[in-house]
């Protein structure tokens, strides 16, 4: 299946742990050299900018991502400290 970053941001982010709302996906993180996607960025509130992140973002890597669906992205933060 493919996707654009247009469809991307509409999709909700979701915990597969805990099934908590952690956001939006704002933007995604491209290795310019391989052309993978390296990490999607959520804009963070101020419950969780501690998680995976810098100032004022939510940056999920690739490998924590665990099913892009229909309406939502599955991420795993388990171990993670918000």
């Amino acid at each position: 299946m493919i996707q654009r970053a247009s469809e991307l941001r509409v999709k909700e982010v979701v915990s597969v742990n805990d099934g908590k709302r952690l956001g939006f996906m704002f933007d995604v993180e491209i290795d310019m050299d391989t052309g993978k996607v390296i990490s999607f960025v959520i804009p963070s509130g101020g419950k969780v900018l501690g998680f995976l992140g810098r100032g004022g973002e939510l940056v999920i890597e690739w490998d924590r991502i665990r099913k892009i669906g229909l309406d939502v992205i599955l991420v795993d933060d388990a171990g993670l400290t918000l």
